[in-house]
């Protein structure tokens, strides 16, 4: 019978990760430098004008925006996050059997129990006013 033996990390075996973060935050900062040094240097009115994808900028940017904006983007991004836990489901699909299925079923009934909730809500109705 073979017994797990706990490992000693001793300070030298974090070295080749000290030696890749250096050499990263050097690489970055002698781009930068050089980007700096050798880059051209012209300046007008138009080139330092805001610009934002080929629209003219008009008034304040610190206009208010609507929160369900922020909203969505959040569910967006919660329901994306979930979704990607379905991925390593699928592919071990039959090596999980009737067990990682069950699992499953109660995961997307929560994912589908929150999706309704949103709806309900009226989050995602973006042409009447609450």
């Amino acid at each position: 019978m073979l017994l797990a033996v706990p490992v000693q990390y001793q300070p030298q075996d974090f070295l080749p990760i000290i030696v890749q973060f250096v050499l990263a935050v050097a690489f970055v900062a002698f781009a930068m430098v050089v980007s700096h040094l050798v880059g051209p240097r012209r300046k007008s009115v138009v080139k330092d004008e805001a610009f934002e994808c080929g629209i003219e900028s008009v008034g304040n940017a610190r206009t208010p925006i609507s929160v369900k904006y922020f909203l969505t983007a959040i569910l967006f991004v919660l329901f994306d996050v979930e979704v990607i836990f379905m991925y390593p489901w699928a592919v071990n699909f039959r090596a999980l059997g009737t067990t990682g299925f069950l699992q499953m079923l109660v995961f997307l009934t929560l994912l589908m129990a929150g999706f309704v909730y949103v709806i309900k809500k009226g989050i995602l109705n973006w042409n009447e006013s609450r």
